[in-house]
């Protein structure tokens, strides 16, 4: 529910500081005097306290510092607009009230409060995503931390198997594959790995069904050539923790494999997945991390410039009289980020424009990320475009694709 600007500005405005517990209410009448202030608990009463709370004083809008979670949810579903404030757009306006600028729950609900009546012109009512893409976003999220759970996890058995069994490391081409932890399974010390011959070895990779048991006499040299592990009892005693790390990857790697079957049914069931889906090398797991993360609210990017900004990919400009820096943009959606560079990074090995464009870039001096992020601005604009219009990329119709195609008169 959104109000005209004259009669928001008669009304009290209200400002939320979210925590983990409780939560901080100002409500700031339209004269800037705060004529309300309390905490409520986060329960299912504290809620309904706070709503009630905010309808007794008749008010219509709320600052509050995140776009999502529990709090938001009953605050769109109560008909109240809700504005997103960002905690570096409070933390200089702090200022206007006492030179400390101190942090304060209770002071923050105020200041946002407050900025909501006088800088009302200035925001954007908060747009929700559906609830399709809201699943998408969380399925995405979660298999983003179960992988960097994953890499934390292989990291520390390397670790532990260069005292243990260094012979292991660099067997196969990544510490927490599939056949890695399957050997780990069945030789956990030392002395299991010396047991093992050439044939001995060739046969076990047969039935772990190994793509090319040949190799069978290069892996076994490798053995060999390694730096022999712990042995004896000290070598059974450790197995031990060579077993719960193993066993701790293994859960993972079936988790994310899980998630992302959710990810694909999840992506294919959306209707904006043809857009997606058709961007250069997007695949699945990277067209659902881009449309979880740029949404399905067309409304919250009005331009292709207001994506590039909150994506990161557009620079920082500063100028102070006749001097002007431009710098890497710092206040930004970092998922949203992570999920852009990740595509226009790999996006120069298929597509003959990005490819062209990326490599001028370089060409005047730009290293990898800077030319990554040049080339994540392009794409934005492209692909705000198809989001906008609802269709997928056809380069055919890229006009400056068509150009980098073209042949030299």
């Amino acid at each position: 529910m959104s109000v005209g600007h004259d009669s928001s500005m008669r009304r009290p405005t209200a400002g939320i500081d979210w925590a983990s517990t409780e939560h901080a209410l100002a409500i700031v009448g339209p004269d800037g005097v705060e004529v309300q202030r309390m905490l409520v608990e986060h329960t299912a009463a504290g809620l309904r306290k706070l709503l009630r709370c905010l309808q007794q004083a008749a008010v219509l809008e709320v600052g509050i510092e995140r776009p999502d979670g529990p709090i938001v949810e009953a605050l769109l579903d109560a008909g109240l607009t809700v504005f997103v404030i960002a905690p570096n757009q409070i933390k200089h306006p702090r200022r206007r009230y006492g030179a400390a600028g101190n942090k304060d729950d209770r002071f923050d609900a105020y200041v946002l409060a407050d900025t909501v009546r006088t800088d009302h012109h200035r925001l954007r009512p908060l747009t929700v995503d559906s609830p399709a893409t809201l699943t998408l976003r969380m399925t995405v999220r979660a298999r983003k931390d179960l992988i960097a759970a994953r890499v934390a996890m292989a990291n520390q058995l390397r670790a532990h198997l260069e005292h243990v069994l260094p012979a292991v490391i660099g067997l196969f081409r990544d510490i927490d594959s599939a056949i890695t932890l399957s050997f780990l399974t069945r030789f956990t010390t030392q002395d299991k790995v010396d047991w093992l011959s050439p044939r001995r070895l060739q046969n076990w990779l047969r039935s772990v069904s190994y793509p090319n048991p040949a190799r069978a006499g290069l892996l076994h040299a490798h053995l060999l050539a390694a730096t022999r592990g712990t042995t004896g009892p000290e070598a059974t005693a450790r197995a031990h923790v060579t077993a719960a790390l193993v066993a701790g990857l293994t859960a993972l790697r079936e988790q994310i494999n899980a998630l992302e079957e959710q990810i694909e049914l999840q992506l294919l069931q959306h209707p904006d997945a043809a857009v997606f889906t058709s961007l250069p090398r997007a695949g699945i797991v990277r067209a659902a991390r881009l449309l979880a993360e740029i949404g399905d609210a067309r409304g919250r990017f009005p331009t292709p410039e207001a994506l590039t900004c909150l994506a990161g990919a557009a620079p920082s400009t500063r100028q102070s009289g006749k001097v002007k820096v431009v710098g890497f943009r710092w206040a930004v959606d970092k998922q949203l980020r992570g999920a852009v560079i990740d595509f226009a990074g790999d996006s120069h090995h298929a597509n003959p424009w990005a490819a062209d464009l990326y490599r001028r870039a370089r060409a005047r001096g730009h290293d990898h990320p800077h030319a990554t992020r040049i080339l994540a601005r392009a794409w934005l604009h492209v692909i705000w475009r198809c989001w906008q219009d609802g269709v997928p990329y056809d380069p055919t119709r890229h006009r400056a694709l068509q150009a980098v195609l073209a042949p030299p008169a």
